[in-house]
């Protein structure tokens, strides 16, 4: 067969597992969206969204709107403090760190973390953060545990834009007499602001979604909105749990999941239309 033909025949068979690859994860995401927001039905409503859970059993009629907010401040503290821990330890790893072995250490550790059941390091929390520390159950330490779940991922990807942007750049600032810091200040955070900003809304979206965590630390059935991340609070990932759980109601088990696709969707194009913004800047 002709080289030529075979490399024709093959770019053609690429190109159509790419598109058929593409419409089928397209179709899957559309589907799994109109299932959910259909099986909702008139439950999904502004009323919904802003009022509080109602009736008896709780959430029978009402709304999520204490869940809502509970579930912002989990993946608010999450987010901070999985994203503070994952960059240092990227830029040390990445900038700093000339020990092979110790290097290698940090990676096993980092990958043992990633390896947990997120149910183990809810029971880690319940036992280091809320009973030996006294937070109590809150969503600081709900959150704190949510963050450690989230930072291998963060950090994994961090430390691979940095090594990517060092392989680029590390020769030129070399030969120019740059420090490391004015090299990561200056050079790399410019150029990898929006690959470390997807990479945060990602985790982001996977610690709202996350219940086990938050089960023993800080998420409750019921309670008021939240007024300080020293309290406890609802979290529309164990609300859904409980309404699905106890049979109380499939239909606002829907709208609690609908409002859930909801936020993620809007942290999601937040954050991409936030970066094409400073881009076209």
């Amino acid at each position: 067969m002709n080289p030529k033909h075979r490399l024709f025949k093959a770019h053609i068979f690429t190109k159509l597992l790419a598109i058929f690859s593409f419409i089928f994860i397209i179709s899957a995401v559309l589907f799994i969206f109109a299932l959910v927001f259909y099986k909702a039905g008139s439950s999904l409503s502004l009323e919904f969204i802003f009022s509080k859970p109602k009736g008896f059993p709780i959430g029978t009629s009402g709304g999520v709107f204490p869940a809502v907010i509970g579930s912002l401040y989990f993946t608010f503290v999450a987010t901070v403090f999985a994203t503070a821990l994952a960059f240092c330890v990227a830029i040390f790893l990445e900038f700093y760190c000339t020990n092979g072995k110790l290097k290698q250490l940090i990676k096993v550790v980092i990958g043992v973390i990633a390896g947990i059941p997120s149910i183990i390091l809810g029971l880690f929390g319940y036992s280091f953060l809320v009973v030996y520390l006294g937070i109590g159950i809150s969503i600081l330490a709900g959150g704190l545990v949510l963050g450690l779940m989230i930072f291998p991922y963060i950090e994994v990807k961090f430390e691979r834009i940095f090594s990517d942007i060092n392989k680029r750049y590390a020769l030129y600032s070399s030969a120019l007499g740059v420090n490391n810091i004015f090299f990561i200040f200056n050079i790399v955070l410019p150029v990898a602001w929006r690959d470390l900003l997807s990479t945060i809304s990602l985790a982001s979206s996977l610690a709202m979604g996350a219940t086990a965590p938050i089960l023993l630390t800080g998420a409750v059935f019921y309670a008021s909105t939240a007024k300080s991340i020293l309290s406890p609070s609802m979290a529309l990932p164990l609300h859904l749990y409980y309404l699905v759980g106890e049979n109380i109601s499939v239909q606002n088990a829907f709208a609690t999941a609908s409002v859930l696709l909801i936020l993620l969707l809007i942290i999601n194009i937040s954050t991409y239309i936030f970066s094409y913004w400073r881009r076209e800047r």
